[in-house]
This record gives C-alpha cells, sequence and structure tokens, in this order.
C-alpha cells in the first residue's frame, strides 16, 4: 500500500550548493515568487536541541508554504483535502550537503480517498505547475 502511493505523488529531492541558511532563505524567495506564501519558517533541529537535549542534530528546516488560489481549488474540490495543508519544503543536511525535498500534498488527497480524482485533477495540475516552476529554479 505504502509503495502504491508513493508512486502517485510526486517526491522531489534536490542537492544544493549553498549553506544551509542560505538555501532556507533562496527556497523561501523562489516559492514566494510561485505564487505561495510562507506561512511557517521551523528548525526542527532547534527543537530537538531545545526541548531534548540533542546538540548534533543535522540542520533540518520546514518551510510550511500555501498558495491561496491552490488552497482554494482544492478545498473546492474537497473540504477534506485540507486535512493535508500547508505544502511544506524541506531542506535538510545529509552527508555534509543541503538538500531541499518536496512531497506533493494534492495528488495524495485523491490517493488516500480524501478527494476525488476527478476533481482533484485541476488542483494537481496548478499546483504542480508552480511547484515544478519553482523546483527548476532551485
Amino acid at each position: 500500500m505504502v509503495k502504491a502511493l508513493v508512486e502517485k505523488v510526486d517526491y522531489l529531492e534536490k542537492q544544493l550548493d549553498m549553506n544551509h541558511d542560505d538555501a532556507v532563505k533562496h527556497v523561501e524567495s523562489i516559492i514566494t515568487e510561485e505564487g505561495f506564501s510562507v506561512m511557517l519558517v521551523k528548525d526542527i533541529d532547534k527543537i530537538f536541541k531545545k526541548k531534548l537535549g540533542v546538540e548534533e542534530y543535522p540542520r533540518y528546516t520546514i518551510i510550511c508554504a500555501c498558495g491561496p488560489k491552490f488552497a482554494k481549488a482544492a478545498l473546492d474540490a474537497s473540504w477534506q483535502a485540507g486535512f493535508l495543508f500547508p505544502c511544506s519544503f524541506v531542506v535538510h543536511e545529509k552527508n555534509g550537503k543541503t538538500w531541499v525535498s518536496h512531497i506533493s500534498i494534492m495528488k495524495i488527497a485523491p490517493a488516500i480517498g480524501l478527494a476525488d480524482p476527478e476533481a482533484m485533477e485541476p488542483v494537481i495540475k496548478m499546483t504542480g505547475d508552480a511547484v515544478h516552476a519553482a523546483w527548476d529554479r532551485f
């Protein structure tokens, strides 16, 4: 079941040739230009340090974003699509390199039965176009 779901969604991951903090700013800037609003930026590694005393966790930053026109279109197709909001982009360190990752939440909604696939099709195309336009610029 999980493998079938993963095959239905876009999981994107790309190495960036910059340090972590610059990568976070870079991703925020580009997704904003592509119609998303940055709602929240959270450094998970810093939360682990503060709350759990974990000193040496690799950098891991979640950028929560919402495109108002994308969100409205998704909710118009199915109010349950909102359970998956907001879209997330993750900047993280792996093997000494900086990476950005994203997974298509709009494709997840019909895959797990939260929305009719036909109703979500235009939403998936619209959001996919915006994400891929940003992705090509990272």
